[in-house]
C-alpha cells in the first residue's frame, strides 16, 4: 500500500508559478507517476506523467512549455514545477501512482491517489 500526499497549492496571481510535491509513504521509485486535475464541474484530466527513470514524461497540450514533471526516487516525492499559471489551471491537483504499464492518460489506469491540493490563479 502506497500513500501519497500532495502539497504546495495555493493562490497566485495569473503568470505566477508554483511547484507541488507528492511525498509517498512508500517506496515509488519503480512507479510511473502522473499528476491529475479537476475543476468544479470538470472531468480529472491528466496534466502529466513520468516514468520510473525519470528519463521518459508525457505533457498534456494545455502543460507543455510551462509545466515540468520530475522525481526523486531517493525521497519517494514527485514534483511537478508549474509556470505562467493561467486562470483556466485552477483545480485541484492530484497525484497518481500506476503499479505497471506505461504511459496512460485515463485516471483508471492509476492505483493509488493523494488527497489532492487545491490550486486558485487570480486573474
Amino acid at each position: 500500500q502506497v500513500q501519497l500526499v500532495e502539497s504546495g497549492g495555493g493562490l497566485v496571481q495569473a503568470g505566477g508559478s508554483l511547484r507541488l510535491s507528492c511525498a509517498a509513504s512508500g517506496r515509488i521509485s519503480s512507479y510511473f507517476m502522473g499528476w491529475f486535475r479537476q475543476a468544479p464541474g470538470k472531468e480529472r484530466e491528466v496534466v502529466t506523467a513520468i516514468n520510473w527513470r525519470g528519463n521518459n514524461t508525457y505533457y498534456a497540450d494545455s502543460a507543455k512549455a510551462r509545466f515540468t514533471i520530475s522525481r526523486d526516487n531517493a525521497k519517494n516525492t514527485v514534483y511537478l514545477q508549474m509556470n505562467s499559471l493561467k486562470p483556466e489551471d485552477t483545480a485541484v491537483y492530484y497525484c497518481a501512482a500506476r503499479l505497471s504499464g506505461g504511459w496512460t492518460s485515463r485516471p483508471s489506469g492509476y492505483n493509488y491517489w493523494g488527497q489532492g491540493t487545491q490550486v486558485t490563479v487570480s486573474s
